[in-house]
């Protein structure tokens, strides 16, 4: 039988040019591998191309809400990978159409062209939450693996890297609010994981390195509370700002009014979402079913994101006293 080069193959990424799709196409095209891109705007992914080589990087219009170019995107593929997901709701973009009602289509059109399929999901994930993003997660894993049993599930904490939506959201809150609120108390806890680190236990599921119909839980090496990374942040941008504790009713309230703003920095579903950890499972950690059980060895967080929160200095690359 003749083998199968990775040029032969091709994969379909929805999603792939946003902020974690580039780190998965960063960590597929040295493979070899042949790349489809299917997103709302091909038009703006000429980011993604000085990533492989000529040709490998080809994009395509694809929309979740519209099954007919879901499936024209999986045509001919080997393996497709949904990353598509959404923060906070807008018209017709809600969570369950895009996370649950969206995953189920990317899944069953893969499974008719007989493809494999691999699913980013989010830690927290479960179909009986109170947060309807992890609701509607929880959910289309199970649409998932019931069209595609052997599917592989990812389910990352916290991505963080350039341009990430976390670290340089409360810099930049931090460069004029003068106190960060501390939702809770800050006492949720997550586990930062670098984008570079998820795309290359993407890039192991795609090379049949993980086990079929298993959901792995990928964090970084360091469990912190919000109130360590939001002080965190404050040194490493050398600004002091007050650390403003705000009980969950306070904050859902606050969330109330924020989540009208174009992009909210605080909605009640994500109030809700705070009132649990961000932590890989003691279960995923004892089976193997993480990055280090990947053969990866995670990035941490002080080691990656000083090198782009430095903009938010008042003095830019260049350290001074805290002001």
């Amino acid at each position: 039988m003749t083998a199968i080069s990775n040029s032969d193959m091709l994969i379909t990424i929805f999603g792939a040019s946003g902020f974690l799709g580039r780190h998965v196409v960063r960590a597929l095209a040295p493979h070899g591998y042949r790349i489809r891109a299917a997103v709302r705007r091909p038009d703006l992914v000429g980011h993604l191309q000085p990533l492989g080589r000529v040709g490998q990087i080809h994009a395509v219009q694809a929309n979740l809400r519209h099954p007919a170019s879901i499936e024209a995107a999986v045509r001919d593929s080997a393996v497709v990978i949904n990353l598509v997901g959404i923060l906070f709701e807008r018209g017709r973009q809600s969570f369950d159409a895009i996370h649950r009602e969206g995953a189920e289509a990317v899944a069953r059109a893969a499974a008719a062209e007989g493809a494999r399929m691999i699913h980013v999901s989010a830690i927290g994930a479960d179909e009986a939450a109170t947060a309807r993003y992890a609701r509607t997660k929880g959910l289309a894993e199970k649409a998932v693996l019931a069209a595609i049993p052997e599917a592989v599930i990812m389910r990352p904490s916290i991505i963080f890297g350039p341009d990430d939506a976390f670290f340089n959201k409360f810099a930049s809150m931090a460069r004029l609010a003068p106190a960060l609120p501390l939702v809770g108390g800050g006492k949720t806890r997550f586990q930062p994981v670098f984008g570079g680190d998820v795309g290359q236990a993407i890039r192991k599921a795609v090379a049949g390195e993980t086990k079929g119909g298993t959901i792995y839980e990928l964090g970084g090496p360091e469990v912190y509370t919000f109130k360590e990374l939001m002080q965190f942040v404050l040194q490493t941008i050398d600004r002091r700002r007050l650390l403003l504790p705000i009980p969950f009713w306070g904050a859902k309230l606050l969330g109330q009014v924020m989540q009208f703003l174009p992009a909210p920095p605080l909605t009640p579903d994500q109030v809700e979402l705070l009132k649990q950890d961000n932590v890989v499972s003691a279960v995923a950690e004892r089976d193997g079913r993480t990055l280090a059980g990947l053969g990866i060895a995670p990035h941490s967080v002080p080691a990656i994101v000083p090198s782009y929160l430095w903009r938010f200095r008042k003095s830019g690359q260049f350290r001074r006293s805290l002001a």
